[in-house]
């Protein structure tokens, strides 16, 4: 019996570090420092590693990753953050997609495949026309920005939608048009800029460190230009 399980052990073991892989690089990490003293701006890449989708979900093209949204999980930075600027450009292709990208997270999957952390959610603005609760439309600010904890970890939002974080205004664009993120983490506090304005936060995260992710959820979407400023 002991046997058994100690084999059943080392299956899944090899599985879970099967799915671990380095699948690319992609964008830069700049100290902040290099930007204070005006040194050379060029970063160090980001490596990006497999979670749990799989190896044709994801590609880069040129100087987008494309991701196809099939099947629904996430791919991780290789490296953990705590305090950074992240400035990540993305765009949807279909109506009402959905995606999004976790901060301070452990990349671990949950029950619904997709981990920890909190996630700053990419929704396609149709998302609200295609998703009628009682016969209502939801409000846009939901597709705009929403920030809150998942997978266990509490936030306090700025603008309340229950337990989430609302944008003030809509300032996101449809599908085939990019839109600019500007994510500030700061010892478990977030706020987002879209499209050059700063529209919604959280505080007092009760997580603070972890992995990026790029989330897959259903449809295709783009994403270029991702940049990490560590900050002390």
């Amino acid at each position: 019996m002991k046997q058994l399980l100690f084999i059943t052990g080392l299956i899944l073991l090899a599985g879970v570090m099967s799915a671990q892989e380095s699948l690319f690089s992609f964008g830069e990490e700049i100290g902040l420092q290099k930007i204070i003293s005006g040194e050379n701006m060029e970063g160090v890449p980001i490596h990006w590693i497999q979670v749990n989708t799989e190896a044709g979900t994801w590609k880069v093209k040129g100087n987008e990753i494309i991701c196809s949204g099939h099947p629904i999980g996430v791919i991780r930075s290789e490296k953990r953050y705590e305090n950074f600027l992240l400035h990540i450009e993305w765009k949807h292709l279909e109506p009402g997609g959905n995606s999004g990208t976790f901060v301070w997270s452990d990349a671990e999957p949950g029950d619904n495949l997709l981990p920890n952390g909190v996630e700053v959610q990419m929704l396609e603005l149709d998302w609200v026309n295609l998703n009628t609760r009682d016969g209502k439309t939801p409000p846009v600010a939901y597709v705009h920005g929403e920030i809150f904890g998942v997978g266990g970890i509490e936030t306090v939002p700025d603008n309340p939608r229950g337990r989430r974080s609302k944008s003030v205004e809509n300032r996101c664009k449809g599908r085939g048009e990019w839109n600019t993120y500007e994510v500030v983490c700061i010892d478990g506090t977030i706020k987002l800029s879209v499209n050059g304005k700063f529209v919604n936060g959280i505080s007092k995260a009760t997580k603070k460190e972890g992995f990026i992710c790029l989330e897959s959820e259903g449809a295709e979407i783009h994403f270029r230009n991702i940049r990490i400023i560590q900050l002390p």
